[in-house]
C-alpha cells in the first residue's frame, strides 16, 4: 500500500486540537470504507464523514486471515495522563505513513469528562480522530441507547415491586399472560425454576407464586439508573416519594452511563444473539428470603425474570454496529463502546476489533488506564472472550511521569509543573524507572513482545531519553522509541511504527495469567502477586460472604475485572513507584454476569463523577456565523 499523507497541513506552531480538526480536508467516509474493502450495502451512513458497519461483513470475510493485533497501554500515569490515546492514534498514523494498511479501534468518550475536567478524547495535536466534534459529542447515539436500555430495566424493577405489592398472584398471572401463553422470557424462567408447564393455567398455586411473584428485596437491588453527564447530586437519591401510585419509596442512585453493565456487555459480546443472552443474564438483585405463602430460598433476580431483556436488546440493535471514522492521515478508525476502565474492562468492542482484523494488516487498539488495569483486562478478559491473540504491546511512558514515581513533587491538573519536571534530572528519573520496568515485565508475562513509546515533551533531554531506552531494552523491551505524533502526526511516529512492525514479526507465546477453573480467591491473589507485587490479600467479611455467594451460584469460572485506582500499583492513589511489602485489601466483590466477569473492589470507586469549579463546558459554544463548535478541547 502506498504511503499516506496527512489530510491537514502540519504547522510548526501547533494550533488547538479543534482548530487542527476543523482545518482537515476530510475524506468522504464511503471512500474510506471502499479503500479497506467494505461494500456500500454494509454501511449505514450518518452524514458524509461517519457510518455504522454491519456485522454481516464478518460472515463475508470469515475465511480471510487476521491482521496483526497491537494493544497500546501505559505506565502508571500522572493525573494529567501521558498521551496514551494520542499515541494509539499516532501509531496508526505512523503505520499509514510508512505504507501499511492499518485500522484504529478506540472507545467512544462519555459526555461526563468531555464537559467536565478532562475534555474530549479524540487524541490531540496532529494525532486525532475526526470529525473531532462528532467523536466527542453524541457520535451516532450509542451511549444514549445504552442509557435507554439500562433505565428501562430500572423502571421494570420498580414497576414490578409496586404491582406485586398491590395485586394477588392470580391477578399478576392473568396480567402477565392474558392469553394463557408464556413469552420466551417466561419459558426461560420456567427452565430456571425447574417447573414443567405448557400453559400458565396448568400451574399449581405454589408454582404460580414462584413463577409470577419475584418478591424482590428492595435492600438488595444493585441496579441503579444512569445519565451521561457528571452529576454528583444524583449519586445517592430516594425514589418513590409521590405516594403508592408512583412507586415504592427506597434508596437508589445514578451512575454515569459508561459505567453501566450494559455498556460492558455490549463491548464484550460477539454478536446480536450473544448480546441477547447477556442482557437476560444481568442480575439486578435478589429475592426476599421466604415468600408470602410458600417458603423459598433467596434467588438472584435477572432481567430475563422481569421479561425485559428482549426489549433492552431491541434498543441496542444499532448500537452493536461499530462506528467508522478516520484519523488525520485519512486512515480508517472504529470508535465503538466506552466501558469504564475501573469497574469494567476499559477497552473498545470485540466486534470492532474482529471486523478490523479482517480488513487491515495491522489493527491498533487501546486499553484504558495504566497497564496494570487496562492491559491486564485486555489480556485476561477481552482476549479470553474474543479468542484473539495480540502480536505486540506498545507501552507509553513520559519523563514527567517517571520523575513523579521517583519521588518528584506532586503533579496537579491545572497547576504549573515544578521545575523538577522541566529540567534535566537523571537521578530522579533513575529512581522512577522501576515503574516502567515493572510494567514491561508484566506485559512479557503474557508472552507478547513489548515496544516502549517515549512520548516526548519539549523539555525532555537526550540524556533522559537515552536512559529510558537503555533500561527498557535491558528489561526485555524490543525497543524504546521517541514518539512525536502530537507535533508531527504520522511522520512523528514513523520510527515507532517500524519498531512495531518488527516486533509483530516476532513469535508470540500468548498465555493467560490464570485459568478459568481457579477459585475466585486464587484469581485475585494471582493478579495481586504477579501484576501489583503485593505480599498478600486481605478480605473484609462482606467480601468473604460475596465470594462464597458467587461460588455457590456457580460463577467462580468467570474472569476478574479488578476495580482499583489507576494512579498506583496499589489500592492507594498516593503511593507511587513500585511499592513492596504491602497487602491488597478487598472491601467488596460484585458480579456483572451479563458482561461476564466478577469485579473485586480494592478501594473507594466512584461511578458518578462530579464537576470541577470551572468545567470544560464553560468554554464550549457555537460560532453562530459559521455553525461550528468552538472551545471543545
Amino acid at each position: 500500500m502506498a504511503k499516506r499523507k496527512m489530510i491537514v497541513k502540519v504547522r510548526e506552531k501547533v494550533p488547538s486540537d479543534i482548530e487542527i480538526a476543523q482545518e482537515a480536508n476530510l475524506r468522504p467516509i464511503i471512500e474510506v470504507a471502499k479503500e479497506v474493502g467494505l461494500l456500500e450495502d454494509e454501511l449505514d451512513l450518518y452524514g458524509k464523514y461517519k457510518a455504522k458497519v454491519h456485522l454481516s461483513v464478518l460472515e463475508r470475510l470469515k475465511d480471510r486471515p487476521n491482521g496483526k493485533y497491537i494493544d497500546v497501554t501505559a505506565i502508571t500515569p500522572t493525573p494529567l495522563g501521558e498521551g496514551k490515546t494520542v499515541t494509539t492514534i499516532g501509531v496508526s498514523e505512523g503505520l499509514a505513513y510508512i505504507g501499511k494498511k492499518v485500522f484504529t479501534c478506540i472507545r467512544q468518550p462519555s459526555q461526563g469528562p468531555t464537559f467536565g475536567i478532562k475534555g474530549g478524547a479524540a487524541g490531540g495535536g496532529y494525532s486525532q480522530i475526526v470529525p473531532m466534534e462528532d467523536f466527542n459529542l453524541h457520535l451516532t447515539g450509542d451511549i444514549h441507547a445504552v442509557g435507554a436500555a439500562h433505565n428501562l430495566l430500572a423502571a421494570a424493577i420498580d414497576n414490578r415491586m409496586a404491582k406485586e405489592a398491590r395485586w394477588s398472584t392470580n391477578y399478576l398471572a392473568k396480567a402477565l399472560c392474558p392469553d394463557d401463553e408464556y413469552t420466551p422470557s417466561m419459558r426461560k424462567r420456567l427452565e430456571k425454576l425447574g417447573i414443567k408447564s405448557e400453559r400458565p393455567s396448568d400451574l399449581s398455586d405454589e408454582d404460580k407464586e414462584r413463577m409470577f411473584r419475584l418478591n424482590i428485596d428492595p435492600d438488595a437491588i444493585q441496579w441503579r439508573r444512569v445519565v451521561d453527564v457528571s452529576d454528583a447530586a444524583l449519586r445517592s437519591i430516594i425514589v418513590g416519594l409521590g405516594g403508592p401510585n408512583n412507586g415504592l419509596t427506597r434508596e437508589a442512585g445514578y451512575d454515569i452511563t459508561v459505567a453501566s453493565e450494559i455498556m460492558a456487555a455490549l463491548a464484550m459480546c460477539n454478536g446480536l444473539a450473544d448480546l441477547r443472552e447477556r442482557m437476560g443474564r444481568i442480575i439486578i438483585g435478589t429475592s426476599r428470603k421466604g415468600g408470602l405463602r410458600y417458603p423459598r430460598p433467596v434467588e438472584p433476580i435477572t432481567a430475563e425474570d422481569l421479561n425485559v431483556a428482549g426489549a433492552m436488546t431491541v434498543l441496542l440493535k444499532d448500537a452493536i454496529m461499530p462506528n467508522l471514522m478516520q484519523t488525520l492521515m485519512g486512515s480508517p478508525a472504529f470508535v465503538h463502546c466506552g466501558p469504564f476502565a475501573n469497574i469494567a474492562q476499559g477497552n473498545s468492542s470485540i466486534i470492532a476489533d474482529k471486523i478490523a482484523l479482517k480488513l487491515a494488516d495491522y489493527v491498533v487498539t487501546e486499553s484504558g488506564f495504566g497497564a496494570d488495569c487496562g492491559m491486564e483486562k485486555f489480556m485476561n478478559l477481552k482476549c479470553r472472550v474474543s479468542g484473539l491473540v495480540p502480536n505486540c504491546v506498545v507501552l507509553v511512558c513520559t519523563v514527567r511521569a517517571l520523575k513523579m514515581h521517583g519521588g518528584g513533587p506532586k503533579v496537579v491538573a491545572g497547576k504549573p509543573l515544578d521545575k523538577a519536571y522541566t529540567q534535566e534530572n537523571l537521578e530522579l528519573l533513575e529512581k522512577g524507572l522501576p515503574n516502567l520496568l515493572q510494567h514491561i515485565e508484566n506485559a512479557l508475562k503474557f508472552g507478547v513482545p513489548v515496544v516502549v513509546a517515549i512520548n516526548r515533551f519539549i523539555t525532555d533531554t537526550d540524556a533522559e531519553i537515552e536512559l529510558i531506552r537503555s533500561r527498557a531494552k535491558e528489561t526485555g523491551a524490543e525497543d524504546a522509541i521517541i514518539s512525536e505524533v502530537w507535533k508531527k502526526g504520522g511522520e512523528g511516529a514513523a520510527a515507532l511504527a517500524e519498531a512495531v512492525v518488527k516486533a509483530c514479526e516476532k513469535p508470540t507465546n500468548f498465555r493467560f495469567l490464570y485459568s478459568d477453573d481457579m477459585s475466585i480467591k486464587e484469581k485475585i491473589e494471582t493478579i495481586a502477586r504477579e501484576i501489583y507485587r503485593a505480599d498478600g490479600v486481605d478480605y473484609t467479611p462482606e467480601a468473604e460472604a460475596k465470594i462464597k455467594l458467587f461460588t455457590d451460584m456457580g460463577l467462580s469460572h468467570l474472569p476478574l475485572c479488578m476495580a482499583k485506582t489507576h494512579l498506583s500499583f496499589t489500592h492507594d492513589p498516593a503511593i507511587k513507584g513500585t511499592p513492596r511489602g504491602w497487602r491488597l485489601p478487598i472491601r467488596d466483590v460484585r458480579a456483572s454476569v451479563g458482561a461476564g466477569f466478577i469485579f473485586p473492589i480494592c478501594g473507594p470507586i466512584s461511578t458518578m463523577p462530579g464537576l470541577p469549579t470551572r468545567p470544560v463546558f464553560t468554554d464550549i459554544d457555537l460560532d453562530l456565523e459559521t455553525g461550528r463548535v468552538v472551545g471543545l478541547s
